[in-house]
């Protein structure tokens, strides 16, 4: 069974990613327990942003169906980032969850979402790196996968 990964390690994780890739400039992140965006971030030299919704696992303790409970988190973290998306053109929006949901991800989501929204994915592993699932890389996966049957 792979380690559970908590929000906070999460969002830790992805804000260090993003600090790396040019924005660290204005960060507002909230804690597990507060309401709003998780994160929120401006590019150092340009005016973009990142918001970005995370989720980790879920507590499994006494669960009859521990994927359920993360099939619930994976359409609720979904559901916060469309609510909170308005129309600005240089936002980027993206959800963060531990890289266990992978396997959602490539199955459940179109790239074409990912393309209209402006939507990204960013899975984290139990050692704190960052993969970022783009339409680009969301595609080409599935394609993969739908060849080699």
């Amino acid at each position: 069974m792979p380690k559970k990964i908590d929000e906070k390690f999460v969002r830790k994780s992805v804000i260090r990613w993003l600090s790396r890739n040019g924005y660290n400039r204005y960060l507002d992140e909230k804690e597990t327990h507060e309401h709003g965006i998780d994160i929120k971030v401006r590019h150092y030299k340009y005016p973009r942003y990142f918001i970005v919704e995370v989720k980790g696992d879920p507590d499994t303790k006494n669960v009859k169906y521990p994927h359920s409970r993360r099939e619930v988190y994976f359409i609720s973290v979904l559901g916060q980032i469309i609510t909170r998306m308005k129309y600005k053109a240089r936002y980027n929006f993206a959800i963060a969850l531990p890289e266990n949901y992978s396997d959602k991800v490539f199955r459940r989501l179109s790239p074409i979402l990912l393309q209209k929204l402006n939507l990204s994915v960013f899975l984290v592993n139990d050692k704190g790196k960052v993969r970022r699932i783009t339409s680009e890389v969301l595609k080409a996966a599935q394609k993969a996968v739908k060849n080699s049957k």
